[in-house]
């Protein structure tokens, strides 16, 4: 396999996929598939690696051989399953539990623990595999539903490596990919990747929907902001290997093949259907439509029409295929059994594979290509029928709900649902006039062949290539260490923290979100260390931090820097004379409306402040219905000595004085500090990372664009952040 700098672009691609070109048992054997196809067409231009299961379960000391062979010959890396991984990940979660739920077919959805179980060891064993292959400049390129874990795995081991990711599946709406019990892990892992690929916007959107809904995150178009690092989406509908297809074309077995097609079925007008077995493709409808069909017209007719009915054979050991080939073979009997005559049986059913150069054959001689799936990804057999068309000839029949729809717009267009409607269809494809056909077929042949799997591929590639490097802020290992050495000396220290989304993870309800037994006992922990002084900055009421830490060794700072009290004042201090609050009862008033009219949001009412929270109203409803409140309060604050802020769901107006910056300044001024550590994660927190002031180490909690020059994911991440500061601080526990 060759490499060309054009083609690889100084890298190579490791292509990570459930399966292998090459099938392993006691030979080894090419395999076949869309995506096969899709990466050898342009493999001379491409250096290429493959990761992915090599069809088998191999004794462990046949695999070393095996290994070096697939390397050496197949450019190839196995990662080895056992039967119970093969089960249980993939006839289990990925075939029993995604697959349905990805193609809106929520009634064949199972659900079992061990099966969970498995999807995560063997995306970690995937994970490993190609942490032991993968080079510094490599693109990992993961495919398909099989590894939705993997991105975010490779990008906790390794976040400089540049990782795609393609889904060659439908994604369904919110409301169905939310039925999914580890739903929030599903996008989490694949919010690892540089670059997510779709075949449509719609897929996309419904991605960014889900996203936006199960895991709060800032989504943009075509871009989510992660905890580290920004994910890019992106449209890539995927094509053929046309020119495959086009060298077959003009060889001689395939003129004889054709010739013998053409004997066979005797001037016969030839209907032809080719799907893999699978409920996803409408297949008892799609029978449903044929027998009507067949029921409308005469015999005279019906003896020279021929429907060819190939079904490939897929997920045999699922009960689900089982019962549908049952079902599929039964109604065909019973068609034919109605409408066959001693000059033709109306359906031609092949249940397996057909070689390539008959398939080729038959798409060139068909008229009518019925391709009707419920749902499907893209549907590469409606491009193959057009590809083949090379005197411009012939009719497609298409489901408006595959992804090649949206590019093949020429194709007769039918809802799947509607059988009186695939009638028609069938009728019209029937009699079209030959001038008619080509005016229709010729731009979808020219499309398919110019929009091949390699201009698919590129496509992609360029696009990640392009991505941004990921933030270079300090996190994990290197800032624990950071944090560890600045606290590990006898000096003074300060520890500035925010509240909600620092110390504590978000509720539901802003009054449900009280101190955790782990928070209480390293607040005491770390605030009883003489050379620490403790700090939570909230924007909180004075009430609230009154009620939930009492009795801690910790100042309190109130509302964005209004007012404070340390352990052991008797009372609150305010930093400024109490401001004039005639205002609050106009706010209020307007506030509690916009609560009244927005389901799931409530209004919380401090000293100096009053604050909408929209935490439980759908994501997108409470967003527009937070940008129109905050515009008409900007507009009523104009003259007022009051700010409108938009913090993490919610919308505060406060007084003017209040500004966590300025306190956090106001409160180390003079103090003899060798390190302040200051931690947020939201907007109102940016003032304090702002500050000018070399003692500081700030820390950014979760996503978000943030000047802070340190960031952890998440609340659980920063508890163990302050774990390793208590540790280090009391190891010399005695101020300077």
């Amino acid at each position: 396999m060759s490499t060309s700098a054009e083609g690889a672009g100084g890298n190579r691609v490791l292509n990570v996929c459930n399966r292998l070109p090459v099938t392993v048992k006691r030979n080894f054997s090419k395999s076949s598939g869309g995506l096969v196809s899709a990466m050898e067409s342009f493999s001379d231009t491409l250096s290429l690696h493959w990761v992915g299961w090599p069809g088998s379960s191999p004794a462990k000391v046949r695999r070393p051989s095996i290994e070096s062979r697939l390397r050496d010959e197949f450019h190839c890396t196995p990662v080895f399953l056992s039967r119970d991984d093969i089960n249980d990940y993939y006839a289990g979660f990925s075939n029993s539990v995604l697959w349905p739920l990805l193609h809106y077919s929520t009634t064949y959805v199972r659900h079992k623990k061990e099966w969970w179980n498995a999807y995560q060891r063997v995306n970690a064993k995937f994970r490993d595999v190609v942490l032991d292959v993968v080079r510094p400049d490599d693109i990992v390129w993961v495919h398909d539903y099989h590894l939705m874990l993997l991105p975010a795995m490779l990008h906790r081991e390794r976040p400089e490596l540049r990782i795609g990711y393609f889904l060659h599946t439908p994604f369904p709406s919110y409301e169905i990919f939310r039925c999914n019990p580890h739903r929030e892990e599903l996008l989490q892992g694949l919010l690892g990747a540089n670059l997510l690929g779709f075949h449509t916007y719609g897929y996309m959107r419904h991605f960014r929907s889900s996203v936006l809904r199960l895991l709060g995150a800032e989504c943009a178009v075509n871009t989510i902001q992660q905890d580290d690092h920004v994910c890019h989406l992106g449209v890539y509908p995927i094509g053929i290997d046309a020119g495959r297809f086009v060298t077959t074309l003009r060889s001689t077995p395939f003129q004889k093949e054709c010739n013998k097609i053409r004997k066979t079925y005797d001037e016969k007008k030839l209907v032809l259907s080719v799907e893999r077995l699978d409920y996803s493709k409408g297949l008892r409808r799609r029978l449903e439509a044929i027998d009507q069909f067949l029921g409308h017209i005469g015999e005279e007719e019906r003896n020279h029409i021929a429907f060819i009915f190939i079904s490939v054979p897929s997920r045999e050991q699922v009960q689900e295929y089982q019962d549908l080939r049952e079902d599929i073979e039964s109604m065909i009997g019973q068609i034919n059994g109605r409408y066959a005559s001693i000059h033709n049986t109306p359906i031609h059913f092949i249940h397996s594979s057909v070689p390539p150069l008959e398939l080729t054959a038959l798409y060139a001689v068909a008229d009518v290509m019925l391709v009707t799936p419920l749902i499907d990804g893209m549907n590469l057999v409606a491009k193959e029928f057009a590809a083949c068309r090379e005197d411009a000839h012939g009719v497609l029949i298409l489901s408006e709900f595959t992804g090649a729809a949206a590019e093949l717009g020429e194709a007769v267009m039918v809802n799947p649902y509607d059988i009186d409607g695939m009638v028609e269809a069938l009728r019209q494809a029937l009699d079209m006039p030959p001038d008619e056909q080509q005016r229709r077929m010729a731009p979808m042949r020219d499309y398919v062949r110019q929009h091949d799997s390699a201009h698919w591929a590129r496509a992609f590639l360029k696009d990640i290539r392009a991505c941004p490097p990921r933030e270079t802020k300090t996190g994990g290992r290197a800032l624990e260490s950071l944090i560890a050495s600045r606290f590990a000396t006898p000096r003074r220290k300060a520890c500035f923290l925010d509240y909600d989304g620092t110390l504590r993870e978000f509720t539901a309800k802003p009054g449900d979100a009280s101190p955790t037994q782990r928070l209480r006992r390293l607040l005491r922990r770390l605030g009883g260390i003489p050379s620490v002084d403790l700090y939570i900055i909230s924007g909180r009421s004075r009430t609230q931090l009154d009620k939930w830490f009492q009795g801690l060794p910790c100042t309190l700072v109130a509302e964005h820097g209004v007012a404070s009290r340390g352990p052991d004042d008797p009372a609150w201090t305010v930093f400024f004379e109490e401001p004039i609050l005639e205002w609050k009862a106009e706010v209020l008033e307007v506030v509690r409306e916009f609560a009244q009219t927005t389901p799931g949001s409530e209004v919380e009412e401090k000293d100096t402040a009053v604050v909408w929270h929209y935490r439980r109203c759908d994501p997108e409803f409470g967003m527009w219905k937070a940008r129109e409140l905050q515009s008409m309060l900007q507009e009523m604050a104009s003259n007022l000595p009051v700010s409108v802020k938009g913090g993490s769901k919610n919308v505060e107006v406060g007084t003017i004085y209040a500004d966590n910056g300025e306190a956090l300044a106001r409160l180390i001024d003079g103090k003899p500090y060798d390190v302040v550590l200051v931690a947020g994660d939201d907007v109102m927190d940016e003032s304090m990372f702002q500050l000018q002031d070399n003692r500081m180490l700030c820390v950014k909690v979760g996503r978000g664009p943030t000047t802070a020059a340190h960031r952890v994911a998440n609340v659980r991440a920063f508890l163990d952040l302050l774990t390793t500061a208590a540790n280090a601080a009391e190891q010399n526990n005695t101020p300077a």
